[in-house]
């Protein structure tokens, strides 16, 4: 599995799902359309420049706060190729492997890259290859079982898949 893209964005730590997907919009239901709405009132300008297949790169507690679904179905239907992040709330992190949402755990990574770079991304290695600056990331290797449920497209994927 080879991730690349663009990094779109780095962001501060503590990034929280009302940044992510703000409250007010937590009646939509049908995840597709919460795309519309992801870093909408803090960073509109992601959302405006955000080419598919950008990677958001931060900094530690990525996801932090309530533990909404549509943050990060907002992000993967969105378009967004990845999040790279020091650390991820727990839940956050859960949600988005089950929805297919590609995440990459490196300590490193906000302060090597800027906006603009483009990456690529070898998550079962746990290797961040910056193309643009010609460096190499270190990122921690994504377990096993979670590589296998990105492959199949998340959860709900490998379940139709199972069961039909």
């Amino acid at each position: 599995m080879i991730i690349k893209g663009r990094v779109i964005r780095v962001l501060d730590k503590n990034i929280d799902t009302d940044i992510i997907y703000p409250g007010r919009y937590l009646n939509i239901t049908d995840k597709l359309l919460t795309a519309e709405h992801v870093f909408e009132l803090a960073y509109p300008e992601i959302k405006k420049n955000m080419r598919p297949g950008d990677i958001i790169v931060a900094g530690r507690n990525f996801g932090c706060g309530s533990s909404r679904e549509q943050a990060a179905a907002a992000i993967k239907y969105a378009g967004f190729g990845a999040v790279i992040a020091e650390s991820f709330a727990r839940i956050f992190f859960r949600n988005s492997i089950n929805l297919g949402l590609p995440l990459i755990i490196s300590e490193q990574a906000h302060i090597k890259v800027k906006e603009g770079d483009e990456l690529e991304i070898r998550p079962i290695e746990g290797r961040i290859r910056n193309l643009t600056a010609s460096e190499d990331i270190p990122a921690s290797p994504l377990d096993e079982k979670a590589a296998e449920l990105l492959k199949e497209g998340g959860l709900i994927a490998r379940l139709k898949k199972k069961y039909g």
